[in-house]
């Protein structure tokens, strides 16, 4: 049985975020060997794939039990008793926490009630929390959002409240209403007064890409998650506790960066096989590259090629001469 606890893990907790499509095993895999001390999240999944033993939606939830620890499962969904049989399921297959969707924007996601769309009903909420919570022994928390089409200071305070009181452990707050879905900017205002009001933990997220924005935005806050400023650059979390904790850290060379591609590559080949983690591999090299002089002309042939040595060809020559634009 886990012994996570939220309450007594060290601060600064520094998360990865859940973001479906990304945070599968072997992205979270990568992001541990480069920094042991984040805590990841699954790709956020759906409690009816999960329950009715979909193979896809059980991938999202499969997590390498020697690397990967603390790992947290996130779902969403909408049905109480669905999620307290989730939850008994997750548990069951060994996850060190269960976190609940309530902040995703999508629209398919709202238009079914799921998400963000939770917002508008707390009541149902809280019996979703308080379901997921009777289905497991293990730590339940929330992800949420400041607001839907808008921030209501009320509705947000109350919301997060009923959360607590449902047996939620601890929350993350995304810093923008659902209706901005990831546009402008982020406002961490109401999570730092969230967390004078609340007695559990709050963590924040939302434009967090160095570890300069997460000390100047981490105020009272017992930590950050990071989701896109994640994206081709694994070595964000060592930036970001090197800040909180007042130590020094050195940015990869692009011999380093060419190395933990090569291992992502291989992560994503070993995970699921060798032409479908190529294909995946297809939305990360653009951010690996991001940045340095011709990076387009080499993302169109990284795109266009299925071959595994032939992408380590073209990264290796590409980064063995490259330079920021």
């Amino acid at each position: 049985m886990s012994d996570f606890s939220w309450k007594t893990h060290p601060r600064p907790i520094v998360a990865l975020a859940p973001m479906a499509g990304y945070t599968d095993s072997s992205y979270r895999e990568l992001v541990k060997e480069v920094c042991p001390r984040v805590i990841c999240f699954t790709e956020f999944t759906n409690i009816d794939g999960l329950l009715h033993g979909n193979k896809a939606t059980i991938r999202q939830v499969i997590f390498n039990p020697e690397k990967e620890r603390p790992i947290v499962a996130q779902l969403f969904g909408k049905d109480p008793e669905k999620f307290k049989a989730a939850a008994a399921f997750l548990t069951e297959h060994g996850v060190d926490a269960v976190d609940i969707n309530m902040g995703c924007p999508a629209k398919k996601i709202v238009s079914s009630d799921h998400g963000s769309a939770l917002l508008k009903d707390p009541s149902l909420a809280e019996r979703i929390v308080e379901a997921t919570v009777a289905g497991t022994n293990l730590p339940v928390s929330v992800k949420m959002r400041i607001g839907t089409s808008c921030y209501d200071e009320g509705q947000f305070f109350d919301f997060a409240h009923r959360m607590e009181r449902a047996g939620a452990q601890l929350i993350t707050v995304h810093g923008r209403t659902s209706k901005q879905m990831y546009g402008g900017s982020a406002d961490w205002e109401p999570m730092h007064r969230l967390k004078q009001e609340l007695s559990i933990p709050v963590i924040g997220n939302g434009d967090i890409c160095s570890g300069a924005d997460a000390v100047e935005k981490i105020g009272p806050l017992d930590g950050v998650m990071v989701g896109r400023g994640s994206f081709g650059n694994p070595w964000v979390f060592q930036d970001i506790f090197a800040a909180l904790e007042g130590t020094s850290w050195e940015p990869p060379t692009l011999e380093e960066k060419l190395t933990r591609i090569e291992r992502h590559i291989e992560l994503a080949c070993n995970f699921k096989d060798e032409q479908w983690g190529m294909l995946e591999m297809r939305k990360h090299y653009s951010w690996y590259i991001k940045g340095l002089r011709d990076a387009s002309k080499v993302r169109q042939q990284l795109v266009l090629t299925e071959n595994r040595e032939e992408a380590l060809k073209l990264l290796r020559d590409f980064l063995s001469s490259a330079v920021p634009v």
